[in-house]
């Protein structure tokens, strides 16, 4: 196995977690590059859910390394929950886990400054998932955000802790706002501090040079993104997107490893799209039909438990996703949903004004006009979940594989059938 990232080619959910699960095991180290714990990562194995919000999904493998890259955000809070969580469940991630020093941290105020901004935003609030994420990204790009190197030196942080805290409380007064909530959970923080630094210390070590060490001698690395290449700062339907990169090239930036050192891109497509929150969706189904989507493939989000929206998969999309992350291979997932289906459908393009054109359009209101041309399939009505060869397929659900792959010009190398590890197909 080469060096090799996976990322979600939607707007998030797509089953990153399960395909990186399955490809860990040929992996010397599981790597986090961007996001935080606004991330739901799910993976079931022996018919045990676990759900990843920080820690890499690769730690369920004993002997496996995984890596919280500098381009995370971490909660500290989050963090330590997720660590008693797999240790009650028999999980030991001491001598496995390793979080960058260069990593910044989510503190109390930016849970409360992004609820602030949403309020604010009113009937044009981006729907976030309220986890103080885009807050902490915004202190880093400012020169203010606290980094854990900081973090674990009391002296350092309490001192850049301190200067963050006078700024916020100075917003809140300015904003003639009652700051006894965000001046509580500030309180309540620093009470707690000396424990977290004592349990996160550990943990915290110079990763870039770790990877580097670990790639010289001859280990792979698997790159675990988050959310989606259509939530992208840069790539993504803005203003709807989160506050990283998350296409592949966030990969390099968000972890400290070279370009030249990855070989292999893995895009995971679900089979259908969703979407959680607001921001456009041509394929959008608003009745019956997304409705049993969502029922089946229990799309319920695994961070905030809010339902997604649901609709047939857009080939536009997952064209424009791979040539933005280079994508040598695609992993479908959730194709064992659309089984229950006579008629499936698939978009190669849209109407403007009555106009037809391929090519995904960067303007919000443009996409927000938009008329998807669909291709029909027929249905294979048949339970898939315990196939294991792609030519035990139904032929409708290869004819269906085969669109997708000559569409994107990606070859598809993984299909999930289910949501246990061992529900995958390996394409020859």
């Amino acid at each position: 196995m080469s060096n090799t990232v996976v990322v979600g080619t939607q707007w998030g959910d797509e089953g990153k977690a399960k395909i990186v699960d399955v490809l860990a095991k040929d992996a010397g180290i599981v790597v986090r590059y961007s996001g935080g714990a606004n991330a739901g990562h799910t993976i079931v194995f022996e018919g045990k859910k676990f759900v990843f919000h920080l820690i890499p999904a690769g730690i369920l493998y004993p002997q496996k390394l995984c890596v919280l890259g500098n381009g995370v955000v971490i909660d500290p809070q989050a963090l330590l929950r997720e660590i008693d969580s797999l240790t009650s469940r028999g999980i030991d991630v001491r001598d496995r886990l390793f979080i960058s020093d260069q990593a910044h941290v989510v503190l109390p105020y930016h849970f409360h400054i992004e609820k602030l901004e949403e309020f604010r935003r009113a009937d044009r609030s981006v729907g976030t998932t309220m986890r103080g994420i885009g807050p902490a990204y915004v202190d880093k790009a400012s020169r203010r955000g606290i980094r854990m190197g900081d973090f674990i030196q009391p002296d350092i942080f309490m001192d850049k802790f301190q200067t963050n805290v006078r700024w916020v409380q100075e917003l809140w007064s300015a904003s003639n706002l009652d700051r006894s909530e965000v001046d509580s959970a500030i309180d309540t923080f620093v009470a707690q501090y000396p424990e977290y630094v004592e349990l996160i210390q550990p943990f915290v070590v110079d990763t870039p040079s770790l990877l580097h060490r670990h790639i010289t001698q001859g280990q792979t690395v698997l790159f675990e993104g988050a959310q989606g290449t259509f939530l992208d700062v840069d790539h993504g339907t803005y203003p709807y997107v989160t506050s990283s990169n998350s296409t592949a090239g966030g990969a390099c930036v968000g972890s400290g490893v070279g370009p030249n050192q990855i070989e292999t891109f893995v895009g995971v497509v679900k089979a259908y799209t969703t979407r959680v929150g607001k921001g456009p969706f041509p394929t959008e189904l608003q009745k019956e039909e997304g409705d049993l989507i969502r029922t089946i493939g229990d799309e319920f989000g695994a961070t905030t438990g809010r339902p997604r929206r649901c609709g047939w998969l857009d080939g536009v999309m997952l064209r424009r996703a791979c040539f933005l992350n280079g994508l040598t291979a695609l992993a479908l997932t959730k194709l064992d949903v659309l089984s229950n289906f006579d008629e499936i459908k698939f978009c190669t393009g849209y109407t403007f004004d009555g106009v037809t054109q391929q090519d995904y359009p960067n303007a919000l209101n443009h996409l927000e006009r938009a008329e998807p041309v669909y291709e029909h399939f027929v249905g294979w009505n048949e339970n898939i979940s315990d196939i294991r060869s792609y030519a035990d397929l139904p032929q409708a659900a290869k004819d269906y594989v085969d669109r997708i792959a000559e569409f994107t010009g990606v070859p598809v190398k993984y299909i999930s059938v289910g949501p246990d590890r061992d529900q995958t197909i390996f394409m020859e």
